[in-house]
């Protein structure tokens, strides 16, 4: 197998999976897994703010790399071009 290949595969893989983690921990209406973790470190309202918005960049920043490595792979490799 090509090093791009490999690369970009693992690439998807890993920003699929952290998607996956970094969306079930976003809380919905207040009852989430982030809101666990936040009672745990922080006793105001100000430190959820900071909690929550930290969870939004990652999220973006897993989602974007995700998009990118896709479309790589779209272009590095059209349809029919990978020979297992």
């Amino acid at each position: 197998m090509n090093p791009l290949l490999i690369i970009l595969l693992i690439l998807l893989a890993v920003s699929g999976v952290g998607l996956i983690i970094f969306i079930l921990l976003h809380s919905g209406k207040g009852t989430g897994v982030s809101d666990m973790i936040q009672s745990s470190f922080y006793s105001t309202q100000g430190g959820t703010s900071i909690v929550e918005k930290n969870l939004d960049r990652i999220t973006i920043v897993l989602a974007v790399v995700f998009l990118i490595t896709i479309v790589a792979l779209m272009f590095v490799y059209p349809q029919g071009t990978i020979s297992g």
